[in-house]
Parts: structure tokens; sequence; C-alpha cells
């Protein structure tokens, strides 16, 4: 216990986008008291500081996926470019501006009409043409308060046979991706969060769990290996990457939405998770993906990461509530 409340306090002793989910999330605190820290995001912190790189049209670094005059050598030499409006809007998701802000509307509406896909020049909030853009255009629309029902629609006719999704389906792949799976996912549950969903996006958004559950969220169907090693190690922040934390998150709170326990195929990952707690209660982070950033939120690779640890502790402590409920029930 005393392990954990010293956790609880260096988590606390961070930036408001920390803060507010680790006292509604670990410490239950009354929603008035998280809700006022959330509301922090806004003017302090990483959020605010995020947001004084807006630029005045709304979008940031001048794009919607890369940013304005954009030179491909740069990806291939630096890494893929993480400033542009598409992951700077789901960084604020992430870090939960209040939607309902007046900032974050005139945010969204801005983006509405300035900024157009650099692949064929679409309205944003139309989505793109890639399942895995689309899951997170989804995802930060249906939280923001975007109506991105007909983006949901083509998602649930683009699943692959297998249940998921991947982004090269149009150039031919008929085996669904754990990284393309998690983008829509997410989406999905967003949409659903916010709308009650329909009965083809709440259909959708089972088989593709199914998807990822059958192959206990990190091993291939066939063989049953680790389909890539990555998938066992922890990154932040994840942007379109796939690791086990980001699924057994969203599968936390996919729980918490339709009021579901835990599915047992979660356990081997849940163990894998537990093994890599260091011996103070903290959790590392792996990787770090290169590439041109606002600025960094962690403390470097191999370091302990408060949002490691923060989505590692939530998802534990769901789990152990599931199980007792589960024992409650029992015979």
């Amino acid at each position: 216990m005393a392990r954990s409340d010293s956790v609880i306090e260096w988590l606390l002793d961070s930036d408001p986008a920390i803060r507010w989910q680790v006292m509604r999330d670990l410490i239950d605190a009354p929603e008035r008291e998280w809700m006022a820290e959330r509301a922090k995001v806004e003017t302090e912190g990483w959020g605010a500081k995020l947001l004084s790189f807006q630029d005045e049209d709304g979008q940031w670094a001048g794009g919607a996926f890369l940013p304005a005059g954009f030179d491909p050598h740069e990806w291939r030499e630096q890494g893929q470019p993480w400033t542009a409006t598409t992951f700077s809007l789901s960084q604020l998701r992430e870090f939960g501006l209040d939607p309902s802000s007046e900032r974050a509307r005139r945010t969204v509406a801005s983006i509405g009409v300035s900024a157009r896909w650099e692949e064929g020049g679409q309205p944003y909030w139309e989505g793109e043409v890639e399942e895995c853009i689309n899951g997170r255009t989804v995802a930060d629309g249906a939280y923001f308060g975007i109506d991105v029902s007909s983006i949901v629609e083509r998602l649930a006719g683009e699943r692959l046979d297998d249940g998921g999704w991947n982004c090269e389906r149009a150039r031919g792949s008929v085996r669904s991706s754990f990284a393309s799976t998690i983008n829509v996912l997410e989406g999905l549950l967003e949409f659903e969060k916010s709308t009650g969903g329909t009965p083809r996006s709440r259909e959708a958004r089972s088989t593709g769990e199914e998807f990822l559950l059958q192959r206990n969220l990190f091993r291939r169907l066939s063989t049953g290996e680790p389909a890539d090693e990555r998938f066992l190690h922890f990154l932040h922040p994840n942007r379109w990457r796939y690791d086990i934390l980001r699924a057994l998150d969203y599968f936390r709170a996919s729980a918490l939405l339709t009021g579901t326990d835990p599915d047992p195929r979660l356990g081997e990952a849940i163990g894998h998770l537990r093994s890599r707690r260091l011996e103070d209660g903290r959790w590392p982070v792996d990787w770090i993906l290169p590439g041109r950033v606002w600025f960094h939120i962690d403390e470097g690779q191999g370091r302990p990461s408060r949002w490691i640890t923060l989505r590692a502790m939530r998802v534990l402590r769901w789990w152990m509530r599931g199980l007792q409920s589960a024992s409650d029930d029992g015979p």
C-alpha cells in the first residue's frame, strides 16, 4: 500500500492532463474535483502549450496529416512528423481538453473550414481514405462533438473477413492488422460514448474486439507466436502504433461503457503488464517514436513514465475489480 501511495503522489505531482485522470480513475475523487482539474488542461501545462502552437486558421503546422511544406526526405531520415493537425488534435483528446469549452468548439469548427486532407483535398471532418487515419478522425470528432456518422458507416463497411481492419486493404491486403484495428475500435468506442452508436457500428466494434481477443492481444492466430515483439514493449505517445497496454486500456473503457466483466482472454496480456512493473511500483516507457514533435511529455526512453504508469494502474484496478465481481457472483 505504501508503494502504491508513493506512486499516486508521483503521478499527482505532474501536469493537469495526468492529475485529473488519476483523480477520476485511481483515487475516486468527486466529479466536481476532477472536472475542475480537467478544466486546467486548456490554460496550464501541456494542453495550453500545445494550443499555443495552433495556427490562426485552427490547424497545426499548416496541414491536416503532414506539416505544410513537408519534405519526404525528413520522414526517411528523421521519422514521421507528428506536429500536424490530426496528431495534435488526438493529443488534446488524450490530455482531456474539455470538448464543451469555447476553445475546443472554436478549434474543431475552424478545422472543419480550413483543413483539407493532403491525400485528396477532402474537408477534414469528411475523413481521409485510410482506415487507421479515419479511426482517429472518428475518435477526435466524436469526442469534440462533430457528426462523424458518415465516416463510421464507411468504416463499418470496410471490415475484412477476419473482423478487423487494415489500412492496406485498398492495396490488396486481406488480413487485418493490430494497429489499424485498435485505431478504428477507439474511434467506434468514442462514437458510441457520444451517440449510443448504431447497430452497424456496435456490431463492427464487436467483431474488431473479437479479432484482438482471439489473438490474446498480441499473438498470430496461425502459429501462436507474437505477431510483433514491439507489441509487448510500451510506447508513448502511441500515435497510430499498437501495443498491448493500448489495447488493454481500450478494453477497460469498453467494459466500463457496456457494464461487462473483463474477458478472460485478456489474462495473458495482464500477466505481461504486471511483469513489467518496476520494484518501485512504476512502469517505464520502452520506446518513443522518432520524428518532429512540438515538445516531449515523457522523461525519456527507459525511464519511469507517468503516462504508462497511469494507464497500467487503471487497467489493473479495473481487472482486479472485475475478478472480485465475478467471484462475488459465483456459486
